[in-house]
């Protein structure tokens, strides 16, 4: 039986400008796309967005202007039942916006003009100590500084997760993107980082593509400070490893239930990395692959906040990507469980024996 669990997003809220082109344009290059859409963003509302559809009771800190497209954004949040009392509105910056381009394959370039989210700071650090919640999820659109800060929040001891409604606060730090802090930040203690190919790699000062790669590349994090580690590989999937079990369940490389395209398999052995586990991806038809990342992380916290087993919540987070990219807009296409299902034949967040 999953319990439903509290969250707190600390991240941040942006206007995305979006268009669609046949294909990506090269450095100097003018592509001619569709008319331009307006939808709420930001990694940190997109993570808020993702994990309430999933069942969460989730709650929104972060900054937005005194303007219309702050304004729209909190709208946004409360009519998907987000709280968001912990969202300051900052009267001398603008809102956040993003400009993104996506092609015929779902691929995409996006360019962050952060505008009030470079306001986050104590007075969002008060907000997230001033409610509970079982999972803070952390997210890298926002001062340095301030993650720094919501890394200090009170994380559990070494052993069991969180226990929905009771207990300290578990700590999902998704960077994306990564600072040039980012290793100082993770071997201050981390208990669970959230990371893809490229920012794995911006982390460890190398190259990190492919699933197998991925897996070492978890690794490898775990050593650098991060209790959880994962490294998600686009369509290819995730890799896990973990120096301690998290919440209830199946142990670590054994999943509740088979799913086609999402069974773990250990690395160790296919002559791997011992430790690791990788989750393929599921097959799905990609449309717009811009939320997929956004999704993973909510869902992943969701997922853990409500006691499930650390693989069996890589696992959830991949097919709810999945299925995230499987359809058109950033929030707008972040599934429910019954589209999770629909898309995937994964049922969220844990099959049932």
């Amino acid at each position: 039986m999953v319990s439903t669990a509290r969250l707190t997003v600390l991240g941040s809220l942006n206007m995305d400008i979006s268009v669609t082109v046949p294909r990506l344009p090269a450095p100097g290059e003018t592509v001619l796309g569709g008319g331009a859409t307006f939808a709420p963003g930001g990694k940190g509302a997109n993570q808020a967005v993702a994990a309430a559809r999933l069942g969460a009771s989730v709650r929104m800190v972060g900054c937005v202007g005194d303007d219309d497209f702050g304004r729209a954004l909190r709208a946004a949040l409360r009519t998907e039942g987000i709280s968001d009392d912990g969202v300051r509105t900052v009267p001398d910056a603008p809102t956040g916006l993003a400009m993104i381009t996506v092609d015929a394959a779902g691929e995409n370039v996006i360019t962050v003009a952060p505008g009030a989210n470079h306001e986050v700071g104590a007075a969002e650090i008060a907000a997230v100590r001033g409610a509970p919640a079982d999972v803070l999820v952390i997210s890298a659109e926002i001062p340095v500084a301030a993650i720094r800060a919501a890394l200090a929040v009170d994380s559990p001891a070494p052993g069991n997760g969180p226990a929905p409604g009771n207990g300290p606060v578990l700590r999902v730090l998704n960077l994306a993107p990564a600072p040039p802090e980012a290793a100082g930040l993770i071997a201050a203690g981390v208990d669970w980082l959230v990371v893809n190919e490229s920012e794995a790699g911006a982390v460890l000062g190398r190259k990190v593509a492919g699933l197998a790669d991925a897996a070492r590349a978890a690794a490898d994090l775990t050593r650098t400070g991060a209790r959880n580690a994962v490294v998600t590989a686009g369509p290819a999937g995730a890799a896990y490893c973990g120096t301690r079990e998290g919440t209830g369940g199946s142990a670590p490389g054994q999943a509740s239930g088979e799913v086609a395209g999402g069974e773990p398999r250990h690395p160790a052995a296919d002559g791997g990395v011992s430790g690791a586990v990788t989750v393929p991806g599921f097959a799905v038809r990609a449309v717009d692959s811009v939320g997929a990342g956004d999704t993973f992380a909510g869902a992943l916290a969701a997922a853990l906040a409500a006691g499930v087993a650390p693989v069996d919540a890589v696992i959830a987070a991949t097919a709810a990507a999945a299925t995230a990219a499987a359809r058109p807009g950033t929030q707008a296409g972040m599934p429910r469980p019954a589209d999770v299902l629909a898309v995937t034949g994964h049922s969220w967040p844990v099959p049932v024996p």
